[in-house]
């Protein structure tokens, strides 16, 4: 089943609209979603490498103005939207002492979540809520998010046929990984936060 459901994503990746369908995912992953957008970008990466830049370029668009959102729902909403996606990550007990010190070391913040699995759009909302320099977000946002999905993309471009190999070699073990990582993002939000 495994292996069909790869198959699947790696025709789907290769589809005249997956690009559509890669911006609709790296939006709301910065604001709502909790699956991140590499889980279609390694694949379109891998299936279609000449387009490995553009890839790179709609995601991370997508992902600063998904991360835009955020920061509205921060900002506009977080009583209504906000603090409920707030509460589904478990945060919501050490919210009010995060706020506090964030502007002071935001712009460090939203870098740091915008290049790891760190919950991106648990930082965009916060940084609504506390009113972060809506430049200072941005451009931290665009430098994180870029670096993360051009260098992503870049590794797959240079290295993309022994990485397929090795993909599809070890697909179960690497499924397990990912899940353990996306898990352990969670985590982080809940207890060390």
């Amino acid at each position: 089943m495994l292996q069909r459901l790869y198959d699947w994503t790696m025709g789907l990746a290769g589809h005249r609209h997956a690009l559509w369908a890669l911006f609709v995912v790296s939006f709301v992953e910065s604001s709502v979603f909790p699956i991140p957008p590499d889980v279609l970008v390694i694949p379109m990466v891998l299936a279609a490498r000449e387009r490995a830049w553009k890839i790179a370029f709609v995601c991370t668009v997508a992902s600063v103005l998904g991360g835009l959102a955020g920061y509205g729902i921060g900002y506009f909403l977080y009583e209504t939207v906000g603090r409920p996606i707030v509460d589904f990550y478990g945060y919501t007990d050490k919210f009010g002492a995060f706020q506090d010190s964030y502007n002071e070391w935001g712009a460090w913040i939203v870098a740091g979540a915008g290049l790891t699995p760190f919950p991106y759009k648990v930082i965009t909302i916060a940084s609504g809520v506390t009113a972060l320099d809506p430049v200072t977000f941005t451009v931290a946002s665009v430098l994180s998010r870029g670096l993360r999905f051009y260098l992503e993309a870049g590794l797959l471009w240079r290295y993309g046929p022994p990485i397929r190999s090795f993909v599809e070699n070890n697909l179960a073990k690497l499924t397990t990984l990912f899940f353990i990582l996306l898990l352990g993002g969670f985590l982080m939000v809940r207890f060390v936060m």
